[in-house]
């Protein structure tokens, strides 16, 4: 099936917000005399909260103080990120949205809503976006396709007609699993198997061709 609709993961394809992410988590857990682990912020990106949380923080908690845990780093983040935020946007995502404007678009995230909010207003991109979905309006999040689906069918298309970019293991997963094509984006790892093409930010010329080339049967009216 030609792609008829784009769907964009938020932290690693809007933004490139690893740094800052880990950074947050780091202070967070010095508030309670713990240090992020060696190595683990490479296990942050594309998981939910809730797991991240049960890692750091161990068994023996409630949900409800798992989500607290959750929604304070995340809060604490917000602060961070939003007078940087547009300095932290993917290089050339912003031209390539608006580029692509006839297309329909949608974003998929396993942040939170807030999060998500958060980057579409002060990002200047909201008005590009026909939907956007956050990992509290999903009963399982990425890697299960649950999201993408939705995404897709709230654009009144086909999984199987998007392109979805990603950044993270698990958000290749998702969009595998959803049957889409993938644009894997390599601002939290070099390798994504699975992806259809990696590009290290949206100035990649090959993005342009390759993009047209996947829709080269479609009729309708879009810009490449």
């Amino acid at each position: 099936m030609e792609p008829r609709a784009l769907i964009f993961d938020v932290d690693g394809v809007l933004i490139d917000s690893n740094v800052l992410h880990t950074a947050t988590w780091s202070e967070y857990l010095r508030r309670f005399g713990r240090e992020l682990p060696e190595g683990f912020g490479k296990n942050i990106f594309g998981r939910h909260n809730r797991d991240i949380v049960r890692d750091l923080f161990g068994p023996g908690l409630t949900l409800e103080e798992i989500d607290h845990h959750g929604a304070a780093k995340e809060a604490l983040y917000r602060e961070r990120m939003k007078p940087v935020l547009q300095q932290h946007l993917v290089p050339g995502v912003a031209e390539f949205i608006a580029r692509h404007a006839d297309w329909p678009m949608a974003v998929a995230s396993n942040a939170e809503a807030a999060n998500v909010r958060l980057v579409l207003e002060h990002s200047g991109l909201s008005g590009f976006f026909r939907a956007a979905l956050d990992g509290g309006q999903v009963l399982r999040p990425k890697p299960d396709p649950e999201i993408y689906q939705r995404a897709a069918e709230l654009l009144g298309v086909a999984p199987a007609e998007c392109v979805i970019f990603e950044d993270s293991y698990s958000g290749v997963a998702a969009a595998r699993a959803a049957g889409a094509r993938i644009v894997g984006v390599q601002t939290t790892h070099h390798e994504l198997p699975g992806a259809d093409l990696l590009i290290p930010d949206f100035r990649a010329p090959e993005l342009g061709p390759w993009l047209e080339a996947q829709s080269s049967g479609y009729t309708g009216s879009r810009s490449l």
